[in-house]
């Protein structure tokens, strides 16, 4: 494909030429869902394994039957490019993943290929031709489960870090991408970040419970949080529980749970809500024995906001917190930084199509954030990107019960399809 930075026309009507299939696209990711079936009706396809190549080649041979030409780069990403009138212009791109969670659902990451996929089928179908070409992006090693860093193929192909980070990225039993690329088969040739898209468009599950607590069909989706991760290690000292009085203990435990609850607390607070967010998700005790006072604890925080002067408001307090701790003098307490993604906005224009095309349907919708990472996030550093989100029963998602409805999911598809049209020109019949 052609590296031209040219821009492709944009249509003037939001509203689709043609309508998807929603009974479709809901086969598709069904079929889909059965390899790496779990028994909860789940998923299990980790990054490179055989089951996510058996995934792939199942979704290449539905590329091809659409029409598209399927090509794979370097870090095993996928593109299924659908030519258009003017193949000079550079394509209008959507697409997500199909790895999953180790106990994933049928629906993260893979309703944003099948959606991908059903708009290129609808187009095929009714014989709609565009001015600039499409492409389907099947990313690698979204979820990380696997190999990190997250969202790997997206990562290299917008340059956040090099190929070779990712080609040498081992899993737990030593296996490197590299080589995981080779056992499947996807080990490509297509230089990473040669195809450069003139807009990028993802639909996806919310993965949270607002849509469906709104009882509202299309989030349009303005932008990401901003998320800082950080390592904590409070250390103070062993002794027995029972000879050791109350007054003398240099409990770690009780230090941190205290930082702990600052975490909650600093996102809970007035100046932070209602976007901010704070957690702390894993803990690890040590010795963890019953009868003996903790002498260390290490936890993860993980703090997010959608506005950074607010983020960096939120990392002031927890820093203040730890250092005021420490100043107590019973227990030292070490922060370590561990990784950022900016508050991202998306592109206006893409998201007042999102929203003009929902519109245009009479379906119900409202702006939202992902606080989820996604390969848009990292799209949108690079070129002009939007999400479409659709409900998920319960918000639930990361779990072999994820659900959605497929009447959401056929709307979420029709928007992307009416604003990939927009955004790549018709070609009058």
């Amino acid at each position: 494909m052609t590296t031209t930075t040219l821009t492709a026309p944009v249509a003037t009507s939001p509203v689709a030429t043609c309508p998807v299939n929603g009974d479709r696209l809901w086969g598709a990711l069904m079929d889909l869902a059965q390899i790496g079936a779990t028994p909860k009706g789940g998923s299990c396809r980790l990054a490179l394994t055989t089951e996510d190549g058996a995934g792939r080649d199942l979704v290449c041979g539905w590329m091809r039957d659409a029409g598209l030409a399927v090509q794979v780069d370097e870090v095993g990403n996928i593109f299924g490019i659908r030519p258009g009138q003017d193949n000079s212009l550079p394509p209008v791109m959507t697409g997500s993943h199909i790895d999953t969670q180790p106990t994933g659902g049928k629906f993260d990451g893979c309703y944003g290929v099948m959606a991908g996929l059903e708009v290129m089928r609808t187009l095929q179908q009714h014989k709609v031709q565009t001015q600039a070409p499409l492409a389907l992006a099947i990313w690698t090693n979204e979820e990380g489960s696997r190999f990190v860093p997250v969202m790997m193929g997206s990562g290299v192909h917008c340059d956040i870090f090099g190929k070779d980070v990712a080609l040498q990225a081992r899993d737990h039993a030593g296996i490197s991408v590299a080589e995981s690329l080779q056992a499947i088969g996807y080990a490509g040739t297509l230089p990473v970040g040669q195809l450069k898209p003139a807009s990028y468009i993802e639909a996806h599950i919310e993965q949270g419970p607002i849509l469906e607590a709104k009882d509202t069909v299309i989030g349009v989706v303005t932008g990401s949080l901003g998320l800082r991760w950080y390592d904590v290690t409070v250390t103070g000292m062993e002794a027995h529980a029972g000879p050791t009085p109350m007054e003398l203990r240099q409990d770690a435990l009780y230090a941190a749970a205290s930082l702990m609850r600052t975490v909650v607390d600093i996102a809970n607070a007035d100046a932070f809500s209602p976007d901010g967010r704070g957690t702390v998700g894993e803990v690890h005790v040590h010795p963890n024995s019953r009868n003996v006072i903790p002498g260390q604890v290490r936890f993860t925080v993980d703090l997010r906001h959608p506005k950074m002067d607010q983020l960096n408001a939120m990392e002031a307090a927890f820093r203040s917190a730890a250092a005021a701790l420490q100043a107590e003098g019973r227990v030292q307490v070490q922060v370590v930084d561990v990784q950022e993604f900016p508050a991202t906005p998306f592109a206006d224009e893409l998201v007042s199509a999102v929203a003009a095309s929902a519109a245009a349907h009479g379906y119900s919708h409202m702006p939202i954030l992902t606080g989820a990472g996604h390969d848009a996030v990292y799209m949108a550093r690079r070129f002009p990107t939007a999400m479409i989100f659709v409900p998920c029963k319960d918000g639930i998602s990361h779990n072999e019960i994820e659900d959605a409805q497929p009447a959401h999911l056929a709307a979420g598809c029709q928007v992307l399809c009416d604003v990939m049209l927009a955004q790549a020109g018709v070609v009058a019949a």
